[in-house]
């Protein structure tokens, strides 16, 4: 401005307009949006100028009577399809809605299409299902029982899917000593049918699993569908191994749930349902191990308490020889004791004799007395002999009776009587250890020894 505060012609004006978006910025904008609005969409509509380039994506248009969108389905996804569709089907589409920015155009990126209406794979599912299911492929009587405890596991699946790892986390945790055996195969696209088949003859022909699990990850109808074909469901049933269909999640049912001998929702239930839990195993074997614990206890308490019993019972061998000694004394004096009685009786008999002789005289009478009486002292000497002799030979062999309970007897014909560092008797060699000092009583001395080692003899 000049001095007179008008505007200068130099002077330059402040854009006061709102910013304006550039066209990518728009674009990008109204994409977001699109995309953030519908997460996914289902649309049913006839398909109209269908095109299919050399890089194998399809492009068309899904119209009605009054409107029309473009769509685009990529080779990723189109490739699961069995069928090629054509000009003026009506179709019914899943996919995301969406803006291709490079030219502002409003469209839907398909994941997955089918025919309008019951649509060609459930009608595929259902004629499948009655023809297997009037050949009696789905009779429970003709199901093989699932082994309670499993000694190997087989899986049908594939190497990098989710399901093996699944799986085998599951058996980790639950029974980690099963052997598993991968048997892989494709389980999703055209090649995967006979991967399957082939993979179940496999596991068959190596004759070690006699568990096999079937299946896979969750996925779409399309994803799924070689556990939905006809080769598969008869592989599964003419099976000699027990099988377990683990297919996608729990919602899904595939005609190989039907044909299998056991059905899980998912891969980890399977793994659940035919693996024993091994902290029940621990738990029984804690219980059980209790149980034989107390068990023991008791029983050792009843040994003692009849060993006790019997110990008191046991009388002592030198109080036995003592008895048996006195016993003897008291033999050898009634014996002494008769014998002077008969002798005292003898005695007087020939002193009365003697006094009839000596009253009557006669010497004839004396000299047969004389000889009746000789005769009846050899014979009153040799009773007297053999009754002494049946008195030792009773003494000798009550001695040798008792001389066989002796313990010294025992020591005499090469035992030992073995005592531990306390003085305790040793009779478990379980209860001696290497490098301990025993002493040895033997029939002439002691021995003092060190253990070496220890071998226990099983009762």
């Amino acid at each position: 401005m000049d001095h007179h505060g008008t505007p200068s012609a130099t002077a330059s004006f402040q854009d006061t307009r709102p910013r304006a978006l550039s066209v990518s910025e728009l674009n990008h904008q109204a994409r977001h949006l699109l995309e953030s609005s519908f997460m996914q969409v289902w649309v049913e509509g006839e398909l109209s100028g269908f095109s299919r380039p050399s890089s194998g994506h399809w492009y068309f248009s899904l119209k009605d009577r009054k409107c029309q969108v473009r769509c685009a389905m990529f080779k990723g996804f189109n490739q699961r399809l069995r069928v090629l569709p054509r000009e003026g089907d009506q179709v019914r589409i899943r996919g995301k809605v969406t803006l291709y920015e490079n030219r502002g155009d409003f469209q839907i990126i398909v994941e997955h299409m089918e025919p309008a209406g019951l649509g060609e794979l459930q009608q595929a599912f259902d004629e499948l299902k009655r023809k297997l299911q009037a050949e009696g492929l789905f009779d429970t009587l003709r199901k093989k029982p699932i082994p309670a405890i499993p000694g190997h596991i087989g899986v049908v699946t594939s190497p990098t899917g989710a399901a093996i790892h699944d799986i085998l986390t599951v058996l980790a945790r639950r029974c980690p000593a099963i052997p598993v055996t991968l048997y892989p195969t494709a389980v999703q696209g055209k090649a995967a049918t006979a991967d399957i088949v082939q993979a179940i003859g496999r596991a068959q022909a190596h004759g070690v699993a006699d568990v096999l699990i079937v299946g896979r990850g969750g996925g779409s109808l399309e994803d799924l569908w070689c556990f939905n074909e006809e080769t598969v469901a008869r592989a599964i049933a003419n099976c000699t191994i027990p099988t377990v269909s683990a297919v996608g999640h729990e919602v899904d049912v595939t005609i190989a749930d039907f044909v299998a001998d056991l059905r899980a929702p998912t891969p980890s239930a399977a793994a659940e349902k035919i693996s024993p839990d091994q902290q029940d195993w621990l738990r029984q074997i804690r219980e059980r191990e209790l149980r034989l614990a107390n068990s023991a206890r008791r029983a050792l308490k009843r040994l003692n308490t009849q060993l006790e019993h019997l110990a008191a019972r046991l009388r002592d061998p030198r109080r036995e020889l003592l008895e048996k000694a006195q016993r003897m004394d008291e033999l050898e004096l009634r014996l002494g004791k008769a014998v002077r009685q008969r002798l005292d009786r003898v005695t007087v008999r020939s002193e009365h004799l003697a006094q009839r002789l000596a009253m009557q005289s006669p010497a004839r009478q004396l000299t047969s007395s004389r000889e009746n009486l000789s005769r009846f002292e050899e014979r009153l000497g040799a009773a007297i002999r053999q009754r002494l002799q049946q008195r030792r030979e009773q003494y000798e062999h009550i001695a040798q009776t008792l001389h066989v309970v002796s313990p010294l007897a025992t020591l005499g014909r090469g035992y030992a009587i073995v005592r531990n560092g306390e003085g305790n008797i040793v009779r478990d060699a379980s209860k001696l250890s290497s490098g301990e000092h025993i002493n040895a009583r033997v029939a002439e001395g002691d021995i003092s020894a060190v253990v070496t080692s220890v071998n226990c003899v099983k009762k």
